[in-house]
């Protein structure tokens, strides 16, 4: 499975969120780094167990 994600350095760290959840943000020392931890975040995110959480989505309008 892919999931997109966006991404930036800031100074020493890389910050990032995944696309479908853009509230919620993280970091890494590495982009490596940020990678590893933004696929825990989805896991988490995406469990359910977490509550309140926002989705992003597309709504096709005709």
């Amino acid at each position: 499975m892919n999931k997109g994600y966006t991404y930036w350095r800031d100074g020493a760290h890389w910050v990032g969120f995944l696309d479908d959840f853009p509230d919620y943000w993280t970091q890494g020392e590495s982009l490596t780094d940020l990678e590893e931890h933004l696929t825990d975040l989805w896991r988490e995110l995406s469990s359910e167990s977490v509550p309140n959480v926002r989705h992003h989505a597309t709504l096709e309008l005709a």
